[in-house]
């Protein structure tokens, strides 16, 4: 394979492979921040993949009280997933589950130029067993649900987007574990800073990198025995003798340009950093271009 060669690290001549998604976001605020984010963090627990969990999801950014409809601090989350009934069922499990109890928490919608609406306070208002009240102001629609430390405002409907794109990804190449974990960290936190895209493992970060099918059957993913070290001598390995670590990371953004700018972030962080303290080499995972439409170039990415 061709590479190019950026501070040390080589890039490798190929491209990620995505996915269309529908995706919505929501805004989470709570009586402080540690409380947002509470409620946004467990709302997007067991989120990683579709799957094994129904949707990918994350927070997008975190707000001050002057970026807020209630003037309190915020999350912005997002969450994606392969149909519109799935979204509409995981977006009101997670949000009657994990932000309708926790303390103080209120919640809006937070997509501009949805195709569709998903309900949000129209599902959960029947929890207020008919004490629930409806309001309209600022040419919004609103549910106000008693609970036990006072009211849950939420709005009634979260636009869905079916424009969004999962499954941009790097592969970052090491020769060392903590090598590896560095060039991943430092590729989060530059892709933390892009609006629009999320990264739904944890941390942002995943071990397990996997190829379509397997072996067995009934599996839908395995191992991407291509990139695993301890099998390098018995598979076609991608990996060259110094390469003992590889870790990714998976991107999903509200548009195509979110996860290419995220892409291009995440590069010119792991670059900048260099192959003494991070990854030797840069690549990504793709299906030879048969099955996802959109096709992220690292070549065209680089910083």
């Amino acid at each position: 394979m061709q590479q190019l060669t950026v501070n040390g690290v080589a890039i490798d001549d190929t491209f990620a492979e995505a996915f269309g998604m529908r995706a919505t976001a929501i805004l989470i605020t709570g009586p402080n921040r540690k409380w947002a984010r509470q409620a946004a963090v467990t709302m997007t627990g067991f989120a990683t993949s579709v799957i094994g969990c129904g949707c990918e999801a994350a927070i997008d950014v975190e707000l001050s009280p002057s970026q807020t409809p209630d003037g309190r601090p915020g999350c912005r989350v997002m969450l994606f997933a392969v149909s519109t009934d799935e979204l509409q069922k995981q977006l009101q499990n997670r949000l009657g589950q994990c932000v309708l109890t926790s303390p103080g928490s209120a919640c809006f919608a937070d997509l501009n130029g949805g195709v569709a609406d998903l309900k949000l306070g129209s599902a959960l208002r029947y929890f207020g067993d008919g004490w629930q009240v409806s309001k309209k102001f600022g040419g919004r629609h609103f549910w106000r649900v008693p609970v036990m430390d006072g009211e849950f405002l939420c709005e009634a409907t979260a636009g869905m987007t079916k424009s969004a794109v999962g499954g941009g990804n790097l592969l970052l190449v090491a020769a060392s574990n903590a090598q590896a974990l560095a060039a991943a960290e430092a590729a989060v936190a530059a892709i933390e800073q892009v609006p629009g895209a999320i990264m739904p493992f944890p941390g942002g970060i995943v071990r397990s990198g996997s190829k379509v099918g397997g072996k067995y059957k009934g599996m839908m993913a395995s191992t991407n025995d291509a990139f695993a070290p301890t099998l390098r001598g018995v598979v076609k390995s991608a990996l060259g003798p110094a390469d003992n670590a590889v870790l990714e990371i998976v991107i999903d953004g509200e548009t195509s340009d979110a996860v290419a700018a995220a892409m291009k972030a995440g590069i010119g962080a792991v670059t900048a950093l260099g192959p003494q303290e991070g990854a030797s080499r840069i690549s990504a995972g793709n299906y030879g271009g048969k099955l996802g439409k959109f096709h992220y170039h690292l070549k065209d990415l680089l910083p």
